[in-house]
């Protein structure tokens, strides 16, 4: 299926930590940049760093499954054997996790493998597998 790909743009407090965290750790080519921004390739889809320290970090979070959510985050649904192994890498790479690698709503619909962690200016990414695509949007 041919789908549109989305553009995100986001605050960070320093370009390098972003550039070094999304580019490095996470594995996003990196495309323009500038002194106050960078784009990244996210898996297909365009997402840009901004230099905004004033408004970086997340401020809420929403009970979901058992954890408390960040309200404001982002993230990817991998393959579930991509998900294994950006789970093993950030691991392997001393991620602290705000929900630790593990598999929600198991047995009901849209059961998925989850973990949240946030990038050094404080932003909560989540990237998520399911094991049946077409559980993505079940009810």
């Amino acid at each position: 299926m041919d789908i549109p790909r989305f553009h995100l743009a986001f605050p960070v407090r320093d370009l390098a930590e972003a550039r070094a965290f999304y580019g490095g750790l996470l594995g996003c080519p990196e495309g323009r940049a500038s002194d106050e921004w960078i784009d990244f390739d996210f898996h297909g889809h365009q997402i840009v760093a901004h230099l905004a320290p004033d408004e970086v970090g997340h401020k809420s979070t929403s009970p979901v499954d058992g954890h408390d959510v960040p309200v404001r985050h982002f993230g990817a649904i991998l393959k579930p054997a991509d998900w294994d192994t950006l789970a093993a890498r950030l691991t392997a790479a001393g991620t602290r996790f705000v929900i630790e690698p593990h598999t929600r709503f198991r047995g009901e619909a849209g059961e998925q493998s989850t973990m949240f962690f946030l990038d050094p200016s404080g932003n909560a990414l989540e990237f998520k597998a399911f094991a049946d695509d077409g559980m993505v949007f079940a009810r």
